[in-house]
């Protein structure tokens, strides 16, 4: 559904604010592969964000003028998928090329994978 929006810059990520129950949206950087859009929480576990999906992991995604529900999840630490997201992340934004090292900002930041339903 997104893959022809993959060199958009920014995505809209809506979540469900885990105190207050109203929706919050963040634009955010995101890269897509095989289906799912990753993006990075540069904030760790402390990005708002974060905290709302990881209480209610139904979210709603916007690219462009392409939307869909979808479900979100924190990548496994040390996973190939990991990997995958960071290099996907700082490759298109801070310029990451294969045998080198990745960013400060994609070796810290958290890893989350977003899959439309």
């Amino acid at each position: 559904m997104f893959e022809r929006l993959a060199d958009r810059d920014f995505a809209y990520l809506t979540t469900t604010g885990r105190r207050t129950g109203n929706e919050h949206t963040v634009e955010i950087w995101f890269a897509f592969q095989r289906g799912r859009v990753y993006m990075l929480s540069g904030g760790g576990d402390r990005a708002d964000w974060l905290r709302n999906l990881r209480k209610t992991p139904r979210v709603r995604l916007r690219i462009g003028t392409q939307a869909a529900n979808a479900t979100g999840r924190v990548v496994r630490a040390g996973t190939k998928e990991d990997e995958l997201a960071r290099q996907l992340l700082d490759g298109k934004y801070q310029g990451w090329r294969e045998g080198r090292r990745l960013s400060g900002w994609a070796r810290n930041a958290l890893p989350v994978a977003i899959e439309p339903i």
